[in-house]
């Protein structure tokens, strides 16, 4: 557990991004107080190196978002009216992250090596899926991930190869820097393939659930966003303590 100043400077740090967000309107209201208790906790359970990577995390989405945002608009596949973000949409890409340092902390394990792979494995799949949503519903082919069969753009479980490249390129940024921020002084070695690769596994299991579960209506996109970033981190862990 950081000391009072570190605290502080968290909270600090959380209420000025949080307000922020909401003046630009990269939030709504509830947005904006989901993400300063996602990101509290992170800071306060975990490492400011972990809430700085949420907060790069947080900016790469509302890039992505607002890219060619008239265009996904114009079809109908804009996220919220401006491309604002809900405290859904922050529940759904922080829960696992804050889930992680918590458990962490609560075994004594926080600050460990396991502990931020694991966290960088859980933010990998959430940069993996939101760049591969983003950015791949502008791609003019997409195929059911399922069957291969072509799909409109934006259909739940829908890939495409420029989403997929977006994905890979989204993990391994969030790996690499990732790396830098929580594991300073330690020097990168192959574990930092572990959440480059799980980004790209959980986006494409967030693809499957999207072909059939979500589209069967038996899980919502919030619980899809949870389930694939929960066992994308589980399959790294079992990839890290195998190979360990």
């Amino acid at each position: 557990m950081p000391g009072i100043m570190e605290i502080a400077i968290v909270l600090a740090l959380c209420t000025v991004l949080s307000l922020i967000s909401l003046k630009f309107g990269l939030l709504t209201a509830s947005g904006s107080a989901a993400s300063f208790a996602m990101g509290a906790i992170i800071g306060i359970f975990g490492s400011i190196g972990m809430l700085l990577l949420l907060v790069i995390f947080a900016l790469m989405g509302f890039l992505v978002t607002k890219w060619r945002f008239e265009a996904k608009k114009a079809r109908g596949l804009q996220e919220g009216r401006r491309g604002e973000r809900t405290h859904r949409n922050v529940i759904a890409n922080g829960l696992v992250p804050a889930l992680i340092v918590v458990i962490a902390f609560l075994l004594g394990q926080e600050g460990s090596v396991l502990t931020s792979l694991l966290f960088l494995c859980a933010l990998a799949v959430a940069a993996a899926d939101t760049t591969a949503s983003e950015l791949g519903v502008l791609s003019p082919d997409a195929y059911l991930i399922t069957s291969l069969r072509k799909v409109p753009a934006g259909t739940d479980g829908g890939i495409s190869t420029y989403g997929t490249l977006c994905a890979l390129l989204a993990a391994a940024f969030v790996a690499v820097v990732g790396w830098l921020l929580v594991l300073p002084g330690t020097p990168m070695d192959w574990r930092v393939l572990v959440p480059m690769s799980m980004g790209v596994f959980g986006c494409m299991v967030d693809s499957v659930i999207g072909a059939t579960l979500e589209t069967w209506r038996m899980m919502s996109k919030l619980t899809n966003n949870i389930s694939s970033m929960t066992i994308g981190t589980l399959t790294g862990l079992a990839i890290l303590i195998l190979s360990a």
